[in-house]
């Protein structure tokens, strides 16, 4: 039988934990009664409250710390979050395990407590193990009432069958369905510890690593954006909104005028709209889908419309009208309507779900909403980050690591016009423009130059594809649609005939990789993140060959470069403990954005950039600079000055 016990007294508390340096622990927590009608709203820090805690230090054993039941008896809130701050929560000699520690860490900082390390959060862990030959586990995979079962054989009560309808904070302390429930949380959650460690030992060493000195601590820098979410302006949205559906109404009827009455959808997709335009108008199929239909996305408009300003110039204002349609049916599904659904009605901010390792090369991914994908200013005609607003007597700092990836770059590929562009605090996009046209820097930085602006737009194109194995027709294809420049096949595999004789040690820096991913079988990041690669020595398709190779190269540049952001996050955390009016609210990929309290900017200056320009080990030689921005209006930032 488990020795699992419900405590109420400091005493007891401390006499459990004794000299234990290794410690996991579980919040149980319960809507308030304002939301208590609300689905999910135990587990939203703004709803709801720590009902009780659960602490344990050996297997099978655990202690559960009422607080806030509503039957029983609770001990003392107060004398036991203070006792558990100082003695638990920020103590460096214990490592302090959670399953989650996002959500746990949410709920700390709402009592103003920053968990400070050694952390260790299982849930991630679990998706840095394998569950087979070359997958690791996803979020999915790695729930706790999943991983217990699977590793050692014990099915665990699920919530549902504990609670019985009502919430946690109605249940006695003292029932012994109650206390084995919250003690087993705790209790498997550092049995998981001492598993994973053992399979990190024996398999992937310095996955263990990455584990306890990078996304652990992430996640507890991810519980702070949580519970901060970001002020919206809800007056603007809802005008926006209104602005929206005239535009869209307008451009539906300018399309139906052409198309004339029939079903063209919310944005022109239909196999009616198909129809108009494949057998109705006879245009040609220049593009299908996976499954071999006749495509109407986007790629396929912009096709259409090239072919019709050549053939069927009468047509072209009718793609301009479908992709303009397109476009302010994104925004307003997307943006507008999107974002007011995730407003948080005891807040008035969005609050979303922001996962470190969302992706398979660990850099951050999003949701309810995704907020990573606004759209940048320049290319945005509602303004969507114009509704991120400050909160009154506060203003945004915003930092953004400059061209970090093509930082990494050079470092992994050690070419010395890269490495000394950098060092010298020279321009890449310069460079590369010097290299693929074969003229003097001089030249390159000319902007009265009448070359100089088509130019740079190419070379920034082929920069940010440099490092992951530029082909003549993808070039052609980036630069037609994501620059609207119109270069013939032969004038790209010059560019990057160029490209690789003015970066020599690129392509060897490439060859080098592919081949050693397909003798391991994987690639790494720098701290030695693996990505397995089961089709990097397939001989049969040479689609996904070629996209393992491509994912060899991207996953050392990309997923170093996300690892040197959260290293960042690290830095941060023992920063932000004592200071309250720094707060972080949002990661964007390479950018970090805070709410600062005013009169702090100049402190809060100094603490982001230090940690973000810091080297982030001791090999990485290539300088890091984070360029800042603040202002009252995400939309409307202006730049710092640079010191």
């Amino acid at each position: 039988m488990q020795d699992y016990k419900t405590i109420r007294s400091v005493e007891e508390i401390d006499a459990y934990l004794g000299n234990a340096t290794v410690v996991a622990f579980d919040f149980e927590t319960a809507a308030t009664d304002e939301y208590r009608d609300e689905e999910w709203s135990a587990l939203d820090a703004h709803k709801s409250e720590i009902a009780g805690i659960s602490v344990s230090v050996a297997a099978g054993t655990a202690r559960y710390i009422p607080l806030r039941h509503r039957v029983g008896q609770n001990a003392d809130v107060e004398s036991v979050m203070a006792y558990l701050r100082s003695r638990l929560f920020n103590s460096s000699r214990i490592v302090k395990i959670a399953h989650n520690l996002s959500f746990e860490a949410m709920f700390l900082y709402k009592y103003g407590i920053v968990i400070q390390e050694p952390v260790y959060d299982t849930i991630v862990a679990a998706q840095l193990t394998l569950k087979n030959d070359y997958e690791f586990r996803d979020l999915s995979d790695s729930g706790l009432k999943k991983l217990v079962p699977y590793l050692y054989g014990v099915e665990l009560p699920t919530f549902e069958e504990v609670v019985k309808g009502k919430f946690f904070d109605e249940l006695d302390p003292d029932e012994w369905n109650t206390c084995r429930y919250a003690c087993a949380d705790s209790d498997w959650t550092l049995q998981l510890y001492h598993t994973f460690n053992e399979w990190f030992d024996y398999n992937i060493p310095r996955h263990r690593f990455i584990c306890e000195e990078i996304e652990s601590p992430t996640a507890v820098y991810t519980g702070m954006m949580k519970y901060n979410g970001v002020g919206v302006d809800a007056a603007l949205m809802e005008k926006k909104k209104q602005e929206a559906e005239q535009k869209i109404m307008e451009l539906r009827e300018k399309v139906l005028m052409v198309t004339g009455d029939i079903d063209i959808g919310t944005n022109c997709s239909t196999a009616a709209f198909k129809d108009f335009l494949y057998r109705t108008e006879k245009l040609p199929v220049l593009k299908t889908t996976a499954k071999f239909q006749d495509a109407a996305d986007d790629q396929a408009m912009q096709l259409l419309m090239a072919y019709c300003k050549k053939a069927r110039p009468e047509l072209v204002s009718f793609f301009e009208t479908v992709q303009e349609l397109r476009k302010w049916t994104k925004i307003k599904s997307t943006y507008i309507d999107g974002y007011q659904k995730w407003i948080n009605t005891a807040t008035g901010r969005i609050h979303p779900d922001l996962m470190p390792m969302g992706t398979d090369t660990g850099r951050f991914a999003a949701r309810k909403p995704n907020l990573q994908n606004m759209p940048r200013k320049g290319g945005d005609p509602i303004g969507v980050r114009q509704f991120i607003v400050a909160t009154p007597g506060s203003k945004f700092l915003d930092f953004d690591f400059s061209q970090i990836e093509l930082r990494v770059g050079a470092f992994y590929c050690r070419d010395e016009k890269m490495m000394e562009t950098y060092r010298s605090g020279g321009d890449i996009h310069a460079q590369t423009t010097s290299v693929i046209f074969n003229i003097p820097i001089s030249e390159a930085v000319d902007k009265d130059n009448p070359d100089y602006k088509e130019r740079r737009t190419i070379a920034k194109n082929v920069n940010f594809g440099t490092f992951y194995g530029l082909f003549p027709r993808g070039l052609q294809q980036t630069l037609k649609f994501k620059a609207g420049l119109d270069k013939p096949v032969s004038d790209c595999e010059a560019i990057i005939a160029n490209l690789k004789a003015g970066y020599p040690a690129l392509t060897e820096w490439q060859q080098a990789t592919i081949r050693q991913a397909r003798l391991d079988g994987y690639s790494e990041t720098s701290f030695g993140r693996r990505r397995y690669l089961p089709n990097i020595n397939n001989r049969a398709d040479w689609g996904k060959r070629s996209f393992a190779e491509r994912c060899s190269m991207n996953t050392p540049i990309q997923g170093t470069a996300a690892e040197i952001l959260k290293l960042a996050m690290k830095k941060l955390i023992a920063e932000l403990a004592t200071r309250p009016y720094i707060r972080p609210i949002l990661q964007i990929h390479d950018e970090l954005l805070f709410e600062v309290d005013e009169g702090h900017e100049e402190e809060a200056i100094r603490i982001i950039r230090t940690a973000m320009e810091a080297q982030p080990f001791a090999e990485f030689d290539i300088p890091i600079v984070a360029e800042g921005e603040h202002g009252y209006c995400f939309g409307k930032l202006e730049g710092l000055e640079v010191e």
